[in-house]
This record gives structure tokens, sequence and C-alpha cells, in this order.
């Protein structure tokens, strides 16, 4: 129990910092004299450190295991989130953002493939609302921090401490980790030796049936997510005309959604397969989207958020947790952080170019591109599916 219980808690540090960079840039701006467009060469080098990092995930673990690798990820990030709150120029936040990124990739893979090995799928649907939960607890904390009187270095101060109190009790579940990690190295080790084919790395994860769909399919739904989060507000306030300061509160429902979807998920998940799951979540999602389409009152493209993000909950967590279902226990830890290298490179890139259409065209195509995103989820899914001879229907239930 006290072991499932840090693993929750790793989760909720990993979405601490994943949100207070852009809460924080108002202040941090002004404050390390910069134009408010640098944010976003921050938050480009933290990406390529992710994706960097999640690529060459598995042959760290391989090297150190996975239970070390996640102390040295999340040492990595404490150590950059202190670097942040003590830094004297954007440069020396440029500098702090490489390990930031780099340990941020590393955890994420780590951890998603070792809940996917070895836990059921409902807990990695919980683990994910707790995610939320930090991505929540992140801008709440800075500002808390700032209303009493403080700088938005504290904001950072305080969370670096937490990573640093979550490092100090992961440093006690070093020997669970190793009992894990016994059993996967006899597990894999009888897979070798029955299948002279199963040979760890990279280009390897490719050679499953259907294998590049189901990693672009990480790309569409990161992507998704992305666009949402980024350009969700100002499309109230283009199109819907919702004032300008009620807008940012309005999309938290979105939010609310997701948080809310994927603790029901992992309900859900007790009686439905993951890729029913997944099945369910893209039609709910899309529907929302076609709710935002119609010419309905305010109100409903309102509720459109909060359906969007129950929708999608379940699909990325439910993705994840298939892992080692369609590339084997073999090929898991190199075939996810293939995975995260997708999903981070599609919300680093996809965003910012939808940015540059809705300027120069219309807000108006905002849910239609995120409709052919959900479209692209679906179509990779069913190849994937269909590749692998998966079934779709609810589990047997036990008499």
């Amino acid at each position: 129990m006290f072991f499932i219980f840090l693993i929750y808690l790793s989760f909720i540090s990993l979405g601490l910092p994943d949100s207070i960079l852009g809460s924080a840039w108002p202040l941090m701006n002004t404050d390390l004299g910069v134009p408010i467009w640098n944010a976003g060469i921050a938050s480009i080098i933290i990406s390529i450190g992710t994706i960097v990092s999640s690529l060459f995930s598995y042959r760290l673990i391989r090297v150190l295991g996975t239970g070390k690798i996640v102390i040295i990820s999340i040492s990595m990030t404490a150590i950059a989130l202190l670097g942040f709150a003590f830094s004297p120029s954007f440069i020396w936040l440029i500098v702090c953002a490489i390990p930031l990124g780099l340990g941020a990739g590393a955890v994420d893979a780590a951890l998603n493939r070792f809940v996917a090995t070895h836990y059921e799928a409902k807990h990695m649907n919980w683990l994910h609302a707790f995610w939320g939960v930090g991505a929540l607890l992140g801008p709440v904390i800075l500002s808390v921090l700032v209303v009493w009187g403080n700088s938005w270095r504290s904001g950072y101060f305080t969370i670096s401490l937490l990573q640093f109190a979550l490092v100090l009790l992961l440093l006690f579940s070093l020997s669970k980790w190793k009992e894990y990690e016994n059993a996967d190295s006899k597990r894999i080790q009888y897979t070798k030796e029955t299948n002279s084919e199963n040979k760890m790395g990279l280009l390897n994860s490719f050679k499953k049936k259907g294998s590049a769909f189901g990693m672009v399919s990480f790309f569409f739904i990161a992507s998704t997510e992305a666009c949402i989060m980024l350009w969700g507000s100002s499309y109230l306030v283009k199109i819907e005309n919702v004032p300008a300061e009620s807008a940012a509160g309005w999309i938290s429902l979105y939010f609310l959604g997701m948080t809310a979807g994927r603790m029901l998920s992992g309900f859900l998940s007790i009686r439905i397969k993951n890729e029913a799951l997944i099945q369910l979540g893209c039609t709910l999602a899309a529907s929302g989207l076609v709710i935002m389409l119609l010419p309905f009152p305010t109100i409903f493209t309102l509720l459109s958020f909060v359906i969007i993000g129950t929708g999608l909950a379940p699909i990325y967590p439910s993705m994840l947790h298939q892992t080692p279902v369609y590339f084997g226990v073999v090929h898991s830890q190199a075939a996810m952080g293939i995975q995260m290298a997708f999903a981070y490179t599609g919300a680093t890139l996809v965003a910012p170019l939808l940015g540059q259409l809705l300027a120069n065209i219309s807000f108006l195509i905002f849910p239609y591109f995120l409709l052919v995103c959900v479209a692209g989820i679906m179509f990779c899914r069913l190849i994937l599916i269909r590749a692998n001879e998966i079934s779709v229907k609810p589990k047997r239930l036990s008499q």
C-alpha cells in the first residue's frame, strides 16, 4: 500500500512543474527583464529535454533500474526548480530548463511503463488523474504565496522542496523496486529463450504489426490536449464573445471534465477493456466537438468543454496501459519511451502551428481541427486493433 502511495505522489509531482511556468511567467518576465514571448523558448528547451530522455529512458533503466531512474530524475527536476527560484537571469533559466526536461521525460516514461506492466488499468487512470491534481496545485501554490506577499521565486522554491521530500521517501522504496525488477528479468529472460527474435532496441519496437500507427496515435492525442489548453480560452473570447477576464475560468471546466473523467474511468476499467474505453472516449470527445460546432447558445459551448475533457480523459492512460499488450514485456520500455516522445513532439509543435492558422484564417476552424485530430486517433487505433486482432468487447464478469 505504501509503495503504490509513493507512485501516486510521484504522479502529483510530475504535474506540479508542468503548469507553473505559464502561471508565473507574467511575473517572471518582468522581474528578469525579458520579452513575454521568451516563455516559448524555455518551454521548447524543456520539451526537447523530455523527448530526448523519453527515447533513451529504456537504456538507462536497463543499466540502473526503474527505482534509481525515478529517484535520479525527480532529483534532477528538484534541482532544476531550485535553480529557477534563484535564477539571476533568463540565460540561467534556460540552463536550468535542460535538467528539468531531461528529468521529467525519464520519470514519466519509467513510471508509465512500470504501472502498465505491474498494475491494473484502473490505477493508470487514477494516477493520471493525480497528475491533473498536481497540475492544478502548481498555480494554486504560486498564487497563494504571491497573495501572501512573496515573489514568483517562492513558488518554485516551495515546489522544489516538495520534490526533494518525495526523493527522500523514494529512497526507502529501492528494495521494493528491485523485487519487481527481478521478476521482470526472469520473465524477459524466459521470453528471450523461447523466441530468439525478441531483441531489445528502439527500432525493434516498430517490428510489431501496426506499431507505427500506435505511436502516431500518441501524437494526435497530445496535440488535441495541448491545443485545447492553449487556445480554448481564446476561442471562447473570439467566437463566443465571452469576456477575456472570465474565459480562463470557464476553460477550467475542461480540466474538471478531464480529472473527473479519469477518476470515473478507473472504476469503469474494472468492467470495460482498455480498447473499449478508448473507443468510448473518442466518441464522447467527438460528440463534444460537434456540439461546439452547432449554432447553440454559449452555455452549450461551455458544456462541450466538459464533455470533451471527459471524453479525452481515458484515452491517454488507457493507451499507455496497453503498451505491454501491443509490444510485449521485452519491448515495452523502449516502446513506452517512443510513445512519450511522439506525445511530447505533438504537444510541442502542433499547438503553436495551430495558433498561426487561427491568426491567419479564423478561430472558426478550431473545432474542425480538433475533430481531425480525434479522427486521426480513431483511425490509428482501428489499424492497430485489426493488426493485433484485439477485442473491444466488455470484460466477462465473474459469476
